[in-house]
């Protein structure tokens, strides 16, 4: 069966709202769950993301509250970290990975983190019973991706497109998704620009997808109340994982 991995900003409006949102989404069919790390320049991200991230700060967000809510979330659904270098580098990875293994968390998913660099921190990483997830894109050559994937742990980012999350593109990754295989077993999931409409055609030859933005459409709506958005966002995640395996 296909994975279903859903992005939602930490924090966003609230603490509590993230674990109850996070608990729907397990039982909705989702099974990792990308926690957002609220922060003021995320370069990979489209307007989507980044207005919420924005919002969270603006709402006081702390790191402390992504520990807090991930020893509550994880213990129910697979869960990652995601977020920028600068608050690893800021805080001491040895303090975030001590706060990953105290929570449950299974895997850090860094996207301005390039793989040469990522190569001084992975071990350490790893040793620690996280996965640092690797990213290959339409952009790889065949030699890159051989480097990136062949020590690969946990799953495969495989962006959807060159460009920020968010977008409606459409490229031909046949090939890549060939030369990702060709040289591991890890699964492969796919990311950037996945909603309910097009989920089953971007699953295509890949073991899961990584749907984000969509969902935090119905964060910023704020025409809803905080249960409204919870349901929405779950009947999207059932949908999804319903057409990706269908």
């Amino acid at each position: 069966m296909k994975k279903l991995v859903a992005y939602i900003t930490s924090s966003f409006p609230d603490n509590s709202f993230t674990i109850d949102l996070a608990h729907s989404l397990s039982e909705s069919g989702v099974d990792f769950l990308e926690l957002g790390i609220p922060f003021s320049d995320p370069v990979a991200d489209g307007p989507v993301i980044e207005a919420a991230n924005l919002k969270a700060l603006q709402n006081g967000f702390k790191l402390k509250d992504l520990f807090e809510i991930s020893k509550e979330i994880a213990p129910k659904i697979d869960t990652l970290w995601m977020g920028y270098f600068n608050p690893f580098y800021h805080v001491g990875l040895e303090n975030f990975i001590k706060e990953a293994k105290d929570a449950g968390i299974k895997g850090f998913i860094i996207p301005d983190l390039p793989h040469e660099e990522a190569l001084a921190y992975k071990a350490k990483i790893e040793n620690n019973g996280i996965n640092l997830i690797n990213f290959v894109a339409p952009t790889d050559s065949k030699e890159r991706i051989k480097k990136i994937v062949q020590d690969s742990k946990g799953f495969i980012y495989m962006v959807a497109y060159a460009g920020i999350t968010g977008a409606d593109k459409n490229e031909n990754l046949q090939e890549i998704i060939a030369n990702v295989k060709e040289f591991t077993n890890t699964p492969l999931f796919i990311g950037f620009g996945v909603n309910e409409q097009n989920a089953k055609e971007k699953a295509q030859g890949v073991d899961g997808v990584i749907v984000g933005s969509e969902f935090v459409k119905v964060l910023l709506d704020d025409s809803l109340n905080n249960a409204q958005k919870i349901e929405k966002i779950s009947n999207k995640a059932r949908i999804i994982k319903e057409k990706i395996n269908s």
